[in-house]
Order: C-alpha cells, then sequence, then structure tokens
C-alpha cells in the first residue's frame, strides 16, 4: 500500500511536471513531456520491481525533476560543457527533491538515500542505482530514442546504444530486447545492429 506521504510526494511532482513547457502528443492528445516520462519511469520500475522501497519510487517520479530550467545551451558546446550540465542536473534535481519531499514530512534520512539515487552514487554496487539506471535506459529507448535517432547520424546513433546498453544489469538487458519487438522498424534495426556489434566485443 502506498503511503498518504507517498502519494502527496507524487502529486507535487507531477505538479511541476505539468509545468514542462515541451509537450508530446500520447493517444490523441497533448500531454507535458515531463509528466508523461515520469509516469513512464513509475511504470517501468513496477514492473522491474513490484516490491520496490519508498526512496526508489520516490527518486523514480524525480529523476528529471524541472529539468527544462536548466537549459543544454547555457553550457558551452562539447563534451566537457555537456558533462558540466549533467552534474549540475543532478544536483539540482537532488536540490528540488529535497525541498519537495521536507513539505511531505519526509525525514532527512529519506531525502538523503532519495538524492544518493539521483546523483548516481555508488551505482556499480548499489542494486537500487542500478534499478534506477536500467529504468532511466528502457524509458530512454522506449520514448525518445525513436525521434533522437531521426536527428543524428547511424555511427553516432549506435555509439550511444552501446553505452546505454553497458550502464543495464542483465535484467534491464532483458526488457530491452523485448522491448525491441514494440519499436519502429528503424530504430529497432539499429538497437539490434548496436547489440550484435557488442556481443562480437
Amino acid at each position: 500500500m502506498e503511503t498518504a506521504r507517498l502519494e502527496t510526494a507524487f502529486r507535487l511532482f507531477d505538479e511541476a511536471h505539468r509545468e514542462d513547457p515541451r509537450t508530446i502528443v500520447v493517444e490523441g492528445r497533448e500531454v507535458p513531456w515531463s509528466l508523461y516520462y515520469h509516469r513512464r519511469m513509475s511504470h517501468w520500475l513496477n514492473r522491474l520491481e513490484p516490491q520496490a522501497g519508498e526512496p526508489l519510487k520516490l527518486a523514480a517520479r524525480c529523476q528529471h525533476l524541472r529539468r527544462w530550467t536548466i537549459p543544454r545551451t547555457d553550457y558551452p558546446e562539447g563534451r566537457a560543457g555537456y558533462r558540466k550540465w549533467r552534474e549540475d542536473l543532478a544536483r539540482f534535481h537532488a536540490d528540488e527533491a529535497g525541498q519537495t519531499l521536507r513539505r511531505c514530512d519526509y525525514d532527512e534520512t529519506v531525502i538523503e538515500r532519495v538524492g544518493d539515487l539521483l546523483l548516481k552514487k555508488n551505482l556499480k554496487t548499489d542494486p537500487e542505482a542500478q534499478t534506477l539506471e536500467d529504468v532511466i535506459c528502457l524509458v530512454f529507448l522506449e520514448n525518445e530514442f525513436t525521434e533522437f535517432s531521426r536527428k543524428h547520424a547511424e555511427e553516432k546513433l549506435l555509439m550511444i546504444l552501446r553505452k546505454t546498453w553497458a550502464k543495464m544489469s542483465p535484467r534491464g538487458h532483458r526488457e530491452a530486447l523485448r522491448l525491441v519487438e514494440c519499436l519502429p522498424e528503424e530504430a529497432g534495426r539499429l538497437l539490434n545492429k548496436a547489440l550484435e556489434a557488442t556481443s562480437r566485443g
């Protein structure tokens, strides 16, 4: 059973997600991108880990909290600028989540745990952090990769897919392989090609 605090936190997170100026059409209806994205995060978490603890559920629901307020264009082009943007975003998401969770009367232990998950601390040794990473990768493959593939050369796409695959656990891999069958033909072809190259080493 979800606690009242969890339901309140989800409601507050969703209120923030509805402010996202970017939209997506879902079943003929236009909805804020962040609202849809985070609901898919919750969907995949429930699929991978039905008994997930409350901090992990919270982290999945605020993974990109108010991300649109810190655009990539505020940072220099290139790899160093991108990495700095991502690092600043992670801290921002953790801080924003903490403020919301305090409004819901969560204690600092839970708030710190959610922050650690968002900051991907101990990713290689923390099973919950790995589960969150799997969820992030699956949502990317399901909802973002097809559009992304239309904007970039195949070589870059294959590199990104191989890096995404390397971040995932065997459980995440199994779900990704099932997901391939649901992707548009070209996106599925690219993912299969990337996986074939990975398996060859």
